[in-house]
């Protein structure tokens, strides 16, 4: 019998994910949608290294398809997924990562494999393609005494056009070029610990520029609190893919504006779903259940909550897929 389904992942899921984390997927895609039907806007961070797992090729659709608004993600998704563009055939996989030995792992370093679980980043490949431009774009910036954020400058770089002879990737899987054509607002807390953060310090250590000329991550909470009060007439929900402080960081903004700037007609977040493999434990802010989040101001009592105690790799694709029809 022929299969005339035009959505097999949505209805898959909808039919077969009924119960436990299962059901959750599809509650909290179903709550996703109705956001974004209502008219509100979504925020979704990422943590770890979901660019390194090449989420860009579902997530730069859904930048594409205008479901979401901001993103929130540490420096080292910012900069994998470009780095995933220009050397994506350098990588190596070690699906056995887990059977090796400090001196296989001193062997990868040796290489110039930076490994991320199963995967290794390759150094010269990757890193010293970008650091050449990168260096370039900041160092103009700041001749025209120009400043921007971290995020700003990827933009610039990419498109700029400087990479292009590099591409091995459709542009179309890129995440982050998908963000540049969009101009997509976004923070990125901590950007000092991701590699090209490290690059630029360095820089700044042997007096060849400034440390004002990237905008630091107080002028992204700022910037945030604008953004949050300009668009939140209709909602913004938040869409978390981990823990740490791609979450942590913008979940603030809310209590930052109604307690410390005394706005009390501040909205709290209207959604509110994180896929985490944490679990609830002495102070772990990635295992807390949303609940939580109320004391401190974040969510109210009737924000629609969701918890996905499982691999973001599995579970975040799946609900793209759900919101893109796929």
């Amino acid at each position: 019998m022929m299969n005339t389904n035009t959505h097999p992942i949505s209805d898959f899921i909808e039919k077969y994910f009924l119960h436990f984390n299962a059901a959750s997927v599809v509650d909290a895609a179903k709550a996703y949608e109705k956001q974004i039907d209502g008219g509100s806007k979504m925020l979704v961070s990422l943590a770890g290294a979901m660019s390194t797992a090449e989420i860009g090729k579902i997530f730069a659709d859904i930048i594409r398809a205008d479901k979401v608004h901001i993103v929130s993600c540490t420096g080292a998704n910012l900069e994998e997924d470009v780095m995933n563009l220009v050397a994506h055939s350098h990588y190596k996989r070690v699906p056995n990562y887990r059977d090796l030995t400090p001196q296989d792992e001193w062997d990868l370093l040796s290489k110039g494999l930076n490994r991320v679980t199963d995967t290794c980043i390759p150094e010269e490949e990757a890193f010293r393609r970008i650091q050449e431009h990168i260096f370039k774009i900041w160092k103009d910036a700041e001749a025209k005494g120009e400043r921007y954020f971290p995020h700003e400058f990827m933009y610039k770089l990419l498109l700029s056009g400087a990479l292009e002879e590099y591409y091995e990737i459709d542009l179309r899987d890129s995440w982050m070029y998908a963000a540049a054509e969009h101009n997509l607002p976004m923070v990125v807390p901590g950007w000092e610990d991701s590699t090209l953060g490290n690059i630029f310090a360095s820089y700044v250590i042997k007096g060849e520029l400034k440390a004002s000329t990237v905008k630091s991550g107080i002028e992204y909470m700022t910037f945030l609190a604008d953004w949050y009060t300009e668009n939140s007439s209709q909602g913004i929900g938040f869409f978390q893919i981990g823990g740490g402080i791609a979450g942590d960081f913008p979940i603030c903004v809310v209590p930052m504006l109604y307690q410390d700037m005394e706005r009390e007609d501040t909205p709290f977040w209207s959604y509110f779903c994180q896929i985490s493999d944490s679990t609830t434990s002495y102070g772990s802010y990635s295992g807390a259940v949303p609940n939580e989040k109320i004391t401190w101001g974040k969510l109210d009592i009737d924000t629609p909550k969701f918890i996905i105690e499982s691999d973001a790799t599995i579970v975040a694709p799946l609900i793209f897929a759900y919101l893109l029809k796929m």
